[in-house]
């Protein structure tokens, strides 16, 4: 049965005039890895601000479990905030500050740990990513894939029920992306966290989604929710086949579009 976490209703997403998204409905189970996919300019970084409080839609609304969030008071959408971590595109470290200063910020910030235990929960978070040992190190003098598992760590630093990632595998290889997979259904198996992936990566896509929807910016709405795969193989919608095997079509020759 569903059991949803996020739930978004009736939801339109506009600069002023100009409508970006309208008539959003959808759900996010508790446990999935849900894809929000589309091609450029169908607002899927602009959805993602929506879900986060970074921009109040113009209609609708976004519920987290039972909970309106933007119906509700200030102080209850911060209460909301704090379920929830986000690892930006860049991984929006602080340059001069070493990963453990950079994860311990916000465990300083809103907690009442001493700093023993915040070191000590530093170098936890830096050992679930991958990167034991690597406390002392600044930004700069780290791999770009390393960046990016160190601003999860930090995105995971108060321990969120739900994690967003903005293009988690922009500007990295292909062998750093698929890690970054990997480490995403290893946090969601063994932690149990909610994630949500803003993402044009086909192969990422297929390797890690549960759950999707899917924008199209000619309509300016969803045209169809649910998971990756499924939506490949049953949906009769050009736009969706299309975007999901890199314009090939259902009949892409194996180890091709649509086959990973």
């Amino acid at each position: 049965m569903s059991n949803p976490h996020i739930t978004v209703k009736d939801l339109t997403m506009a600069y002023g005039d100009f409508v970006i998204q309208r008539d959003l409905n959808f759900t996010i189970d508790h446990g999935d890895v849900f894809i929000v996919m589309g091609g450029s300019g169908c607002g899927k970084s602009t959805l993602l601000k929506h879900l986060i409080g970074l921009q109040k839609p113009a209609k609708g609304d976004v519920f987290y479990d039972d909970q309106s969030f933007w119906q509700a008071a200030a102080e209850e959408r911060v209460k909301v905030m704090r379920r929830i971590g986000v690892l930006y595109q860049s991984g929006a470290l602080f340059s001069s500050l070493t990963l453990a200063e950079n994860i311990a910020l916000p465990l300083g910030e809103f907690t009442t740990l001493t700093q023993s235990e915040i070191a000590d929960l530093v170098s936890y978070k830096l050992a679930l990513v991958g990167l034991a040992g690597f406390e002392a190190y600044y930004p700069s003098e780290i791999s770009g894939g390393m960046q990016k598992r160190a601003g999860l760590a930090r995105a995971m630093a108060l321990d969120p029920e739900i994690l967003f990632f903005d293009e988690p595998s922009a500007g990295l290889d292909p062998v750093s992306a698929r890690l970054l997979d990997d480490l995403i259904i290893s946090l969601c198996e063994t932690l149990g966290t909610t994630i949500v992936v803003v993402t044009h990566e086909l192969a990422s896509i297929f390797a890690i989604g549960t759950n999707s929807v899917f924008l199209d910016p000619e309509s300016k709405t969803m045209l169809a929710t649910g998971n990756p795969k499924t939506l490949l193989a049953e949906s009769s919608d050009s736009r969706i086949i299309q975007f999901l095997t890199r314009g090939e079509g259902r009949s892409a020759p194996s180890g091709q579009a649509g086959d990973f």
